[in-house]
């Protein structure tokens, strides 16, 4: 079953950082604190209208005048006050939403199966070896400035051309990525953040997506 056709529960949130907390087992657990607070449905997309049923959310304050006309104009459409980040998610219940309705911390509630989307850290350019894991060639044994190189990355005559996708040297990091199935361990709806069990991608206060598993582990 694919994103798309199942009912999807999603919040946008900062990365705060990690932490650990005892379970109930007594053993210390990794947590990542998440806030997602702010949350507001900015937009609801039908079938009828748009061909497709989704939810568009908004979070993060941001100062009124830096927003553009457009919008300016979609927000107030919507009902809510300008927000600094849009993210839309396709779901098949997307009727029961209302644009300008707040989305309170407990629509994941604590010991749901969630998926996390964010941007990894940037590496900034990387050899073979940090980026891919290339074994470094000897350091002695008249060996001469050969140690992280990668070596040949193609034959001469035959195809005469590096092939694509060919595993070289190259920017690292500040990708896309999502882990899945990963676990909420508390919610704190008071201050609205979520403590999510293991790690997350991105560094500290990087936007990220939170939504119900697509694979429902």
């Amino acid at each position: 079953m694919t994103r798309e056709q199942k009912n999807t529960t999603a919040l946008l949130g900062r990365k705060l950082g990690m932490s650990q907390v005892w379970d109930e087992n007594g053993f210390f657990v990794p947590v990542t604190l998440v806030d997602v607070s702010t949350n507001v449905v900015t937009a609801v997309k039908t079938t009828e209208t748009d061909g497709y049923q989704a939810v568009q959310i908004g979070y993060g304050q941001i100062d009124p005048t830096k927003v553009t006309k457009p919008l300016a104009g979609h927000f107030a459409k919507a009902g809510v006050t300008p927000r600094r980040h849009l993210v839309e998610v396709r779901t098949e219940d997307a009727d029961k939403y209302e644009p300008g309705q707040e989305l309170p911390v407990d629509l994941l509630p604590e010991g749901s199966e969630i998926d996390v989307t964010g941007t990894t850290k940037g590496k900034g350019f990387a050899g073979t070896i940090k980026r891919w894991g290339f074994k470094s060639y000897r350091r002695t044994h008249g060996s001469h400035k050969n140690e992280r190189r990668p070596g040949s990355v193609g034959a001469c005559a035959t195809p005469s051309r590096i092939l694509k996708g060919k595993r070289m040297a190259g920017r690292m990091g500040h990708v896309t990525a999502t882990v899945q199935n990963l676990t909420i361990v508390s919610a704190d709806t008071e201050n609205g953040i979520i403590a999510v069990k293991g790690a997350i991608p991105g560094p500290r206060g990087s936007i990220v997506v939170v939504r119900s598993s697509v694979k429902g582990a």
